[in-house]
């Protein structure tokens, strides 16, 4: 990636200094999320990566401008950005929820262009894709959004009682659950990239079978992290997240992992589990992989919207 006077700061945004050598980390929020949800992961790799996060058209500063009606749509506009950037140091790109299937597609187009791939996706908080819509995407109206919301858990629910609260997300998140639910997954060439599928233990939407179904997605290692917590993971594993991102990207440049086992950067061919203590081994990922049940699902709660 060139410096920072190549990055379209409408659609990237940075929550710390710079670091010109260290490899890039794109992160893409979830449905109703914005960049600033990155915010804290970005802290937690300062000084080791060089962390941006893409800001979806439709929410705080870019309020104005219409939300995305849809998953590839979003995706070929920031690959459109990505390669305005593009060098030669390696970059990976992270997603959480509705933001791992923008991560995937935005490889797809990446890989038919001559933009150079991503060297890892960190794909969290989804099931693979496959050829139905996930159940769990497909809400019909106001009332069935704010039940999932309700169902993740993870946000007060004065927050979900506040009309006026409710009045200020409720565009992106009818905007985001719409895009979801008209994406349709087509077949093509499986990706050439390693994957990191993570995934919480308790997430009431995404069964680790659903996401170790990625395996099938690429024919790269691939490893499935299984992490204490629920849907959102992230906030509660934050330290252990981002040790598995630096250790799985430092490797790029010869650096120590800081896992134990981790190994060079293209991962572990088998799954591996994540708690207080880490990161541990656990079994094969592409056993537990079931192509009929590629499922997932993303919900945004009202609180963490408006971040």
């Amino acid at each position: 990636m060139r410096s920072d006077r190549d990055m379209d700061t409408t659609w990237f945004r940075r929550f710390g200094e710079p670091v010109p050598t260290a490899p890039r980390l794109v992160c893409m929020p979830h449905a109703g999320g914005s960049a600033s949800v990155y915010a804290p992961l970005a802290r937690q790799l300062s000084g080791a990566l060089d962390v941006v996060a893409v800001q979806y058209p439709g929410r705080q500063d870019r309020r104005a401008e219409p939300a995305a009606d849809s998953i590839s749509g979003l995706a070929a506009r920031i690959a459109d950005r990505l390669a305005a950037m593009a060098d030669d140091r390696p970059y990976a790109l992270f997603g959480h929820s509705m933001g791992a299937l923008v991560a995937y597609e935005t490889a797809r187009i990446l890989r038919d262009g001559p933009t150079p791939s991503p060297t890892r996706l960190f794909l969290s908080g989804r099931g693979a894709p496959g050829p139905a819509p996930a159940r769990h995407d497909r809400l019909k109206d106001d009332t069935e959004i704010l039940a999932a919301v309700r169902n993740l858990g993870g946000t007060d629910t004065a927050v979900l009682d506040d009309r006026d609260m409710l009045d200020m997300v409720m565009p992106v998140l009818r905007a985001d659950y719409g895009a979801l639910a008209s994406y349709r997954w087509q077949d093509g060439p499986v990706l050439n990239i390693p994957l990191t599928v993570l995934v919480g233990d308790a997430d009431p939407v995404v069964p680790v079978a659903s996401a170790a179904g990625w395996a099938q997605r690429t024919d790269q290692d691939n490893e499935v992290l299984v992490f204490s917590g629920g849907h959102f993971f992230l906030s509660e594993r934050l330290h252990e997240v981002s040790t598995v991102v630096r250790s799985r990207l430092t490797a790029v440049t010869g650096g120590s992992s800081g896992i134990p086992g981790s190994g060079p950067i293209g991962g572990i061919a088998g799954g591996t589990s994540a708690g207080p203590g880490g990161p541990q081994a656990a079994g094969r990922a592409r056993s537990a992989a079931s192509p009929r049940e590629p499922g997932g699902g993303d919900q945004r709660t009202a609180q963490r919207a408006l971040a």
